[in-house]
């Protein structure tokens, strides 16, 4: 039955873009987006069915990642029990268990945090920080964090999760970085030293490096956006099977008067890739670079489906041959930042309308999607000034 259903949708698609092709827009949006739909009230019907997968001890938190398994969703993130924001210098990262059918949160499990011993490794004081998760085989989840110990280089480390035992490995892993030079360690200078071998003139940061877009897989290789956040630095990248090596594909950081970071990238249906970035400085709106090979990539501009945009993590994911494009607006609910967060969705990455517009006080931001059994499920991080949590919940 699913196989059929699958069919059925990809034939839906497909009349979609001809439809779209020989009649405009204002068809295609009619089959995209249902007739008299309201993206405000759709996304609020999201909002009330979503949940926290906070533990109790937690003051404030950001910045989460997740992997689906079966009816198990798998949510990385950074806290701190001290006091809300983030950035505080205090975090750690941990992974909460939710049971997907009930919205139960099962266990909350910190994982890696400054100062922690492992069988192989010492962690240094300082913070872990930006998580991020993949299924590695039928029984291993594979976590990676940034460690970034004070006043001394980064590093992205690997740390693997049993799903039958429920347990972390007490064995960490220096992720890798492979360039045109070798294969060093996942640090700042490494990818700073790549960058500057094709033309970039900032200096570098000894923190920041992040492997920050969900991982997609094209054409059976899976790919990563990763960026240095202080820099302002952004490449695409291409993880190898052992998933604990990532190899440059292209740097794209033109214009580097601009502080470009934080970017989401996919592949459009002619192969063209596109990465919708964040851009700190001047009018804070997103900026768009587009590349045929992945390696050589266009000077980043503004883009008129994007006007409002605010310096935010943005989103760019296809589902069931729908790409949906998430970015944070500029526009304040009770003159607070970062409580509006805007969805679209096209056919071919070019003409877009508006699924979802994300607006609450208690703040909106930094989500990732996946797609799961037909699905599409959520995690953001809400709240401010009175405590972040990670939320967790069914888009569509």
């Amino acid at each position: 039955m699913r196989r059929r259903d699958d069919v059925v949708k990809k034939c839906v698609v497909c009349m979609c873009m001809v439809i779209q092709a020989a009649l405009g827009l204002a068809v295609a949006e009619t089959l995209l987006i249902p007739a008299n739909w309201n993206p405000q009230i759709a996304a609020d019907k999201v909002l009330q069915g979503l949940v926290s997968v906070n533990g109790p001890e937690v003051k404030g938190a950001h910045d989460a990642e997740l992997a689906i398994v079966g009816d198990k969703a798998y949510i990385v993130a950074e806290y701190n029990d001290l006091k809300p924001g983030h950035g505080t210098g205090q975090e750690y990262v941990a992974l909460s268990i939710v049971d997907i059918p009930s919205l139960t949160l099962e266990r909350f499990i910190p994982f890696a945090r400054a100062g922690q011993t492992f069988e192989n490794e010492i962690l240094p004081d300082g913070y872990c920080f930006v998580p991020r998760i993949i299924q590695k085989d039928d029984r291993t989840l594979r976590c990676y964090f940034a460690s970034h110990p004070r006043g001394q280089e980064g590093q992205t480390w690997i740390i693997d999760f049993d799903l039958k035992d429920r347990v972390f490995a007490n064995r960490i892993k220096r992720a890798k970085l492979k360039t045109s030079e070798g294969v060093f360690d996942l640090q700042p200078r490494h990818f700073h030293a790549d960058a500057a071998r094709h033309g970039f003139t900032k200096k570098a940061a000894v923190h920041g490096l992040y492997l920050f877009d969900s991982f997609k897989v094209f054409d059976g290789k899976t790919y990563i956006a990763i960026n240095n956040f202080p820099v302002g630095q952004n490449a695409l990248a291409c993880v190898n099977a052992g998933l604990d090596t990532f190899e440059i594909i292209g740097h794209y950081n033109e214009p580097q008067g601009l502080r470009i970071t934080e970017s989401a990238v996919n592949r459009l249906p002619d192969g063209t890739w596109m990465a919708i970035c964040r851009q700190d400085g001047g009018n804070n709106n997103y900026l768009f670079t587009t590349s045929k090979d992945g390696r050589d990539w266009a000077v980043c501009e503004h883009r008129d489906i994007v006007r409002t945009g605010l310096n935010a993590k943005p989103t760019f994911d296809r589902f069931k041959g729908v790409y949906y494009l998430g970015w944070q607006d500029n526009a304040r609910v009770n003159g607070t930042g970062r409580t509006v967060f805007n969805v679209d969705v096209s056919l071919d990455g070019k003409t877009w309308v508006r699924k979802y517009r994300f607006e609450t006080a208690d703040c909106f931001c930094y989500p990732t999607f996946r797609e799961h059994r037909g699905a599409i499920y959520l995690t953001a991080t809400q709240g401010q000034h009175s405590g972040e949590r990670i939320m967790f919940g069914k888009l569509e």
